[in-house]
């Protein structure tokens, strides 16, 4: 029985707040269902040129009050980045809290504003190690 990816579901509390999270990533909207009749949102969002793997942003127009506090049941999404560096940078000068920096020039996590875990890998071979980053703790879980 063949299979073929559709997509990585995660629910957010606040739309805009998510949507500008990964939008920061790289990835942008594709598509978007607004079901009035059951008052939610879909919104699939894909990095340029891979819209066949998106994120769907699940939104709930009057809460969500099932939404976990601590999404460690769902794991993480991961993306390949070109430059490590660079991408946790840009993240935290717009306010991201990089949860493991990429001491090993290879690997990152941050959280989203739903407290998803992402994965960001370097493409390719690992960086040399390099300041700040390499001396730079974990802050919080990832």
């Amino acid at each position: 029985m063949p299979l073929k990816y559709l997509h990585t579901m995660v629910r957010v509390k606040n739309l805009e707040a998510s949507m500008a999270f990964y939008e920061l990533l790289g990835l942008k909207e594709i598509r978007r269902k607004d079901i009035e009749s059951a008052r939610f949102s879909l919104i699939f969002m894909a990095p340029e040129g891979q819209e066949e793997c998106p994120v769907e942003l699940t939104y709930n127009w009057d809460g969500d009050d099932e939404l976990p506090s601590d999404s460690r049941h769902f794991g993480h999404l991961a993306y390949e980045v070109d430059d490590i560096y660079a991408t946790c940078q840009h993240l935290m000068d717009n306010g991201v809290v990089i949860n493991r920096p990429p001491r090993d020039g290879r690997m990152a996590f941050v959280r989203s504003p739903d407290n998803v875990s992402i994965e960001l890998l370097q493409a390719g071979d690992a960086q040399a190690p390099a300041e700040p980053w390499s001396s730079m703790e974990n802050t919080g879980h990832w």
